[in-house]
């Protein structure tokens, strides 16, 4: 059930309100958006009188009963789209943002010129994994502490914001100056690490697992808003199926429809999905056409030599042919709006 208070209430009057379901045994979840304020009533609400809660409380504009068991994340909840800010960079409202980097950050030179070239064509966030989850324990672990600050030193040279992945809420003290934190697929549904970026005042990129459904990635969603972190980005990243000629399935739909069901802004990652270079640009187009929020591309200097994933790798030249077909793409499609 949720709640959508009037304009303008007082922070004490919205306070006791919440205070006064809490003493009843209820969960609450406030939730503050840019048209309204809203407080999820979390619990067993079947016996609430919604309409004499509504006609008998005056901050209370009308109230909404939430039938999804995603509550704070769910569209009802917000009217408009949560955008955002990182940086200079914009989640959300409209844009179409792209995050571009390496699977792993490998040295200081390689980061480096990834990072100024992606800059140079058009990307508004560097992705680079520090920490790496691998299938095999002899592959490539990733540089892990040493890698956040090679990421630290090229966000200050070249004032690009950066996201990485966190394998495990012990790391949360490393990733202090890292601006967006990804929860990668195989973490999902780790609630305890969930729970820990719910108290983190900054982003959070959210993957969803390589077998989860769309309600289960909301519902993880839920646990880090449920902490206290209302800064959540989807991400669909492709989920194993039994066609073996790509390494997952990019689920398209599942990009409409999260924009549908949530107001959390929504991104897709081609180069997991796809697994091989040739069908990553034609898979951003496609991400950008169904009306997502972004696209998260791997890019390298030198796809041949990468220390992981090198084969779904986009090299500098291949990005920047994507960065202006995308551009062109969003340039059509406005004056055809």
């Amino acid at each position: 059930m949720v709640f959508i208070l009037n304009p303008s209430v007082k922070k004490e009057k919205i306070n006791n309100f919440i205070l006064s379901w809490e003493r009843k045994g209820f969960s609450t979840i406030l939730s503050v958006g840019t048209e309204h304020t809203a407080v999820c009533l979390i619990g067993n609400t079947s016996q609430v009188d919604l309409e004499h809660v509504v006609q008998t409380t005056d901050i209370v504009a009308y109230g909404k009963r939430i039938t999804e068991r995603y509550k704070a994340v769910n569209r009802n909840v917000r009217e408009g789209n949560t955008i955002i800010k990182v940086g200079n960079a914009v989640i959300g409202g409209g844009c179409f943002t792209v995050i571009s980097g390496p699977c792993s950050v490998e040295s200081e030179e390689q980061i480096l010129k990834i990072a100024k070239s992606v800059k140079n064509s058009g990307a508004a966030i560097l992705r680079g994994g520090a920490f790496k989850p691998r299938t095999s324990p002899y592959d490539f672990q990733g540089m892990q502490a040493q890698g956040l600050e090679l990421l630290r030193v090229v966000k200050n040279e070249t004032g690009m914001p950066i996201v990485s992945e966190i394998m495990n809420q012990t790391q949360i003290g490393l990733f202090e100056d890292v601006d967006i934190v990804q929860i990668g697929a195989r973490n999902m549904q780790n609630f305890d690490l969930l729970k820990a970026v719910g108290q983190l005042k900054k982003p959070v990129l959210l993957k969803r697992g390589l077998a989860n459904t769309i309600e289960e990635l909301l519902m993880s969603a839920e646990y880090i808003y449920a902490a206290g972190n209302s800064e959540i980005i989807l991400c669909e990243r492709g989920i194993r199926t039994f066609e073996t000629m790509t390494r997952n399935t990019l689920d398209l739909s599942a990009v409409i429809l999260l924009k549908q069901k949530s107001h959390l802004p929504v991104i897709a990652d081609p180069s997991h999905a796809a697994g091989i270079r040739s069908l990553v640009s034609p898979l951003a187009k496609a991400i950008m056409s169904v009306g997502a929020d972004g696209v998260m591309i791997e890019t390298h200097n030198n796809p041949a030599e990468a220390l992981s994933d090198g084969a779904q790798s986009l090299d500098l030249d291949q990005f920047n042919t994507l960065m202006k077909e995308l551009k062109e793409r969003a340039v059509i499609e406005k004056k055809e709006m």
